[in-house]
């Protein structure tokens, strides 16, 4: 799986606190480094119109959503 961190990704973070941003670029580079960790529970949205989005868990209160189309712009 090839991963691109969208403009709207780094632009978000300027959202969060210092220690919100952190672990939001650590879950980015640990799901680049391995989808099937247990922690992250990425997985696909079921129910949803566009079945290319997924979510993934930063933390207890943030999660994010990856999406699997490569012309993707936000």
């Amino acid at each position: 799986m090839n991963f691109r961190i969208a403009d709207t990704f780094t632009a978000s973070l300027t959202k969060l606190n210092s220690q919100e941003q952190k672990i939001a670029k650590t879950t980015a580079f640990d799901l680049q480094m391995n989808p099937a960790h247990p922690g992250l529970q990425f997985h696909r949205l079921d129910g949803v119109k566009d079945s290319n989005f997924w979510s993934v868990r930063v933390n207890n209160d943030i999660g994010a959503l990856p999406t699997s189309r490569p012309w993707f712009k936000a």
